[in-house]
């Protein structure tokens, strides 16, 4: 019997809200300025143009509740309060029409990015993963099934820094929906059961200092909180 050279990874999972079980995450896409007011603030048009997309790794989540390191070789490191869609069938080519089928339940998450890093790579014409898929930078609530909530398309979204409000929108202001997201990424991505979505974020991004407390939320789905240490 064939055996692994090297211990095998542990797959990364986020628990169910309410039961002992837990979601097997296969991996991460994120929807990248999805919100117009956040298109503005960092410069770029608010016009709805077609959806793009980048991957953390399943391996960057950290539960809420932790306390994190202020991460190396960055000294700008800003919070993205998002939406989690946990998808539990996935697919090529799924119809609008048909994506909320495929959608297990919904969480809420944080996309820490190293912003001066990201600035970098664009310059260069480069991708952002240094920026965006690195160690402990996809902060992530537990899933509430989409049997108990529905599928959220208003509500809140927002976020603290030691207490402050610093973002504050409403899913309805996301330029591309949650059915649109999962088809549109049907097509490049063959999408498989525990893939996740970070559906973007609104405006009021911004840095986190060592011992900042953030607290964020989305209205019906959840909250999470982390310390940078």
């Amino acid at each position: 019997m064939a055996s692994f050279v090297i211990p095998a990874p542990v797959v990364p999972t986020l628990p169910v809200k309410g039961t002992d079980a837990l979601f097997p995450v296969h991996r991460i896409y994120c929807v990248g300025r999805n919100f117009a007011d956040h298109a503005i603030e960092m410069g770029h048009d608010p016009n709805r143009e077609p959806p793009f997309f980048f991957q953390k790794n399943p391996d960057n989540l950290v539960p809420s509740g932790s306390t994190i390191p202020y991460p190396k070789l960055t000294k700008d490191v800003h919070y993205e309060i998002e939406m989690i869609v946990a998808l539990k069938t996935g697919g090529d080519d799924i119809p609008v029409e048909k994506a909320l089928d495929h959608v297990f339940g919904y969480g809420v998450g944080i996309d820490l990015t190293r912003r001066d890093l990201q600035a970098e790579q664009k310059k260069l014409g480069r991708p952002w993963d240094i920026a965006k898929a690195y160690e402990q930078s996809a902060p992530a609530s537990g899933l509430v099934p989409a049997s108990e909530i529905g599928h959220p398309s208003t509500g809140r979204i927002w976020l603290s820094v030691n207490g402050e409000t610093k973002q504050d929108g409403d899913l309805n202001q996301m330029i591309w929906k949650v059915p649109e997201m999962i088809a549109t990424l049907s097509t490049f991505f063959t999408l498989q059961p525990g893939d996740l979505i970070f559906a973007g974020t609104p405006a009021g991004v911004g840095p986190v200092k060592a011992g900042d407390v953030l607290k964020g939320g989305v209205a019906n789905v959840g909250e999470l909180e982390v310390t940078f240490a």
